[in-house]
């Protein structure tokens, strides 16, 4: 089951309908801490998982109820289709749940509304921290805001497959694959120019998490302004218009979605694109000659540190059970049950020292495994480059701007100083 997964205009929906503005922001419902007696009954929420997890989280909800005598967790799950109005209609009423299961996006409007307990404030769950990644812990922290509002749990990345026959029929050396945009940039004109146009190497516009890698500042530390309109964000999308020109971006990636693009990569139309060991799958069944051919790298990064997609748990800071729910949303975020639980799913344990059990670096020849190993050792020093108060709405102004760029209706400067006033436009209105 992939379970990566983002509502749309999700933090929009939750932003529009709690009264921010009476709150004052943060979660200082009230001094006392997590340091109490663990008892009472508490409700755990989770997202679309109970399908395919039911006997993982009734084990975990067991074990917890049995080594905290007195205590008793229910659990709730909901779809993911109308998870972030859900979240709304419960936080608007007063009846949100104990521990919520939530990603940084929709994590910050309650934050804001002054409903997910600070971790850091609480002096039990602030000594968790050396627990988890110092990445993943960072990734439910709100520009604009102190604090940390949610227990990082599983983790989501995927490394970067190439065609080593197209590199290497362009004179490229196919075992030393593009590592930076620079050196991408660079080796895409190559294979554009080799080929005649016929063979691009990407298939899709960058996203804000490109700009992320690649050394934009994507946000002033206030967090009340996007700034990827900087040099460094000029000068990346300068280098995607002369790719578009050259033919090194695919004609169709102003409007190619990740399927569209996957199967540009399968038919080897395209020379790089990202995945996962379910492309693998694919491509040994539907295209062996490309199979044989395949390539696994890191995902191409100027900054040293690839994107990761996080997942989270967050206690709400109005609980009457703060101590239940502190432990419990620790619980399943502890190191035991994230390795337990990535050995079901293919997603990450964000808990420091998990992603060195020979699980995620011991070679075994599985397809699964070769991926599962350069996507964890990318991790360990992985950040969620997209911004936690970035919408939908946002993502789509940057996306309509790029493609201006690359028309050349805009020089890279004007589409992106449009962009980022849209989005700050957008970001004062939330």
């Amino acid at each position: 089951m992939r379970i990566s997964r983002r509502a749309v205009a999700a933090a929009t929906v939750l932003a529009t309908v709690l009264p921010l503005s009476a709150c004052g922001g943060g979660s200082d419902s009230d001094s006392s801490d997590a340091s109490g007696d663990i008892k009472g009954k508490i409700t755990f929420q989770t997202w679309n998982l109970q399908a395919n997890f039911k006997d993982y989280f009734n084990g975990v909800i067991k074990d917890f109820e049995k080594e905290n005598p007195g205590t008793t967790v229910k659990w709730v799950d909901r779809p993911a289709e109308g998870y972030s109005e859900s979240l709304s209609a419960d936080a608007a009423g007063g009846t949100l749940p104990d521990v919520v299961n939530i990603a940084p996006d929709l994590v910050a409007p309650l934050a804001k509304a002054g409903l997910a307990l600070d971790l850091d404030k609480d002096k039990t769950a602030a000594s968790y921290r050396k627990e988890y990644l110092d990445g993943a812990w960072k990734s439910h922290q709100i520009p604009g805001l102190e604090g940390t509002y949610g227990f990082p749990w599983y983790l989501n990345t995927g490394p970067m497959f190439y065609n080593k026959r197209l590199l290497k029929d362009a004179g490229l050396d196919p075992e030393n694959p593009p590592k930076t945009y620079d050196e991408l940039f660079d080796q895409g004109l190559k294979i554009a120019e080799q080929t005649g146009g016929k063979v691009a190497t990407l298939g899709q516009v960058p996203t804000i998490e490109d700009f992320g890698r690649y050394g934009a500042e994507l946000m002033n530390k206030e967090g009340d302004a996007f700034t990827f309109n900087d040099a460094k964000g000029v000068a990346m999308l300068t280098r995607y218009k002369e790719l578009f020109d050259k033919k090194a971006l695919d004609p169709q990636a102003l409007t190619a979605t990740p399927e569209t693009t996957g199967t540009k990569f399968l038919t080897e139309a395209i020379a790089m694109n990202p995945g996962s060991a379910h492309d693998l799958e694919t491509f040994k069944k539907d295209a062996p000659n490309l199979y044989k051919n395949i390539g696994i790298t890191d995902q191409i990064t100027s900054t040293g540190k690839v994107n990761m997609y996080v997942m989270g748990v967050m206690v709400n800071s109005k609980t009457k059970l703060k101590p239940a729910a502190v432990a419990f949303a620790h619980y399943v975020t502890d190191p035991t049950r994230q390795m337990s639980f990535a050995k079901k799913v293919a997603i990450f344990p964000s808990t420091a020292g998990s992603l060195d059990d020979p699980y995620f670096n011991k070679e075994d020849g599985t397809d699964e495994t070769r991926v599962r190993i350069a996507a964890a050792k990318s991790l360990k020093k992985a950040v969620n480059y997209t911004p936690v108060l970035f919408s939908e709405q946002m993502k789509t102004e940057l996306r309509n701007n790029v493609a201006k760029a690359l028309q050349g209706k805009q020089s890279p400067q004007a589409a992106l100083d449009q962009a980022v006033e849209a989005c700050n436009k957008l970001l004062k209105q939330s």
